[in-house]
């Protein structure tokens, strides 16, 4: 059994795709709400719910083999202000550092380390952000690469991600590593990132080798519910000014949603963008192409994901409702979501897609870490 500590757990997302042959010795967040999600689909008696920065290495039982952490990215995403790891939230990558380094000086340092955040972190600061986090990685004795994953491979929700992962030196790099990064995974901006890293840490730098996953074969029309609960449908004059805000091109996706027959499903978001004379004003953006758009958290009415129902000259909206979110993030239904709709879509808005993480885990983790166990199984016998 291998075993993990998942860092800024949330809900425990990156639990649910590294599967029933992982086990957690120990959980952290700081928010309560998250913390009670955590306990009812997992454990309380694994989760430590605190700043990250009061924990300290004597707080972590025994010798994981991965050390998972979706550190916040606020300060990192396009909606955040730029600060980047100088930021109060991102910053806390730091605090997440330091706990390696100190497992390290006691010789209990995790085999695997894996940091999650968005793409932005590429090119936050000019790049220097992600210098830094890969450097701090590859300063405690870790290989280090990274790799640029789309949700939309395994669920219909466009969620690019950015997963840094690092590793101890041995024989098992070989089966992994490679010279060049794989195309699905990548991205001209981690290849960008890559070649702006200074000479002591790209001497450490790996480009994983990830197969490409099986070809999706759920659209968003296949997670919608027809009766859903906690959100309620608009209204016919709620809908018609939704579709209002819409641009030309816009419209004319709308336009041929309609003229295809049948039912069809898209998605919304509503955005603030530049007219022709340069005023602010609001947009709603559609897309048809079988996916959502990346799920936020509800901080504000244009981070709340709608989706159009569209029959003909009929035209429906709602926004998307938690459960059709969990699907989104590739959770089952079993996944028990907060009561309240808002505390389930900012649960939901700041997870990680779990399929992601079971792919990582198959066909990166547990490689890693099998030739470890294919030793320790011919030393016992």
């Amino acid at each position: 059994m291998r075993s993990f500590y998942e860092f800024f757990a949330g809900g425990g997302m990156a639990r649910a795709g590294l599967g029933p042959g992982w086990t957690c010795l120990l959980a952290n967040d700081i928010d309560a709400a998250k913390a009670r999600s955590y306990a009812a689909n997992w454990s309380a008696e694994d989760f430590r719910l605190c700043d990250i920065a009061a924990l300290r290495p004597a707080d972590l039982p025994g010798r994981v083999d991965l050390a998972w952490a979706s550190f916040p990215c606020q300060d990192l995403s396009l909606a955040g202000r730029g600060k980047g790891l100088d930021g109060a939230r991102s910053g806390a990558f730091w605090r997440f550092r330091d706990l390696l380094g100190g497992l390290l000086k006691e010789g209990r340092a995790p085999r695997l380390v894996a940091a999650e955040n968005v793409c932005g972190l590429l090119t936050s600061n000019g790049g220097a952000d992600f210098a830094a986090v890969t450097g701090a990685l590859a300063d405690l004795g870790y290989r280090v690469g990274a790799l640029a994953i789309d949700a939309e491979w395994f669920t219909p929700q466009s969620r690019p991600r950015l997963f840094i992962i690092g590793a101890r030196d041995d024989e098992s790099l070989r089966a992994v590593a490679g010279d060049a990064p794989v195309g699905w995974a990548t991205s001209a901006a981690l290849r960008a990132a890559h070649a702006r890293l200074p000479a002591g840490v790209a001497a450490r730098w790996v480009w994983w080798r990830l197969p490409e996953p099986p070809r999706r074969n759920a659209r968003l029309a296949d997670l919608i519910e027809d009766e859903p609960q906690g959100v309620a449908w608009s209204d016919d004059e709620a809908t018609r000014y939704l579709l209002s805000l819409m641009s030309d091109a816009n419209r004319r996706k709308l336009r041929a949603a309609q003229a295809a027959g049948g039912r069809v499903i898209g998605a919304v978001y509503r955005r603030t963008r530049r007219d022709d004379t340069g005023a602010r004003v609001q947009r709603a953006e559609a897309r048809f192409d079988g996916l959502a758009g990346c799920l936020r958290t509800p901080a504000g009415g244009s981070s709340r994901q709608t989706i159009l129902v569209v029959e003909g000259k009929r035209v429906r909206s709602r926004l998307l409702s938690p459960r059709e979110c969990a699907r989104l993030m590739g959770l089952s239904d079993d996944y028990i979501l907060p009561a309240r709709a808002n505390a389930a879509f900012h649960l939901l808005g700041d997870g990680v897609a779990a399929p992601v993480v079971r792919h990582l885990a198959q066909h990166l983790f547990e490689p890693l870490l099998g030739a470890r166990g294919d030793a320790s199984r011919l030393a016992a016998e």
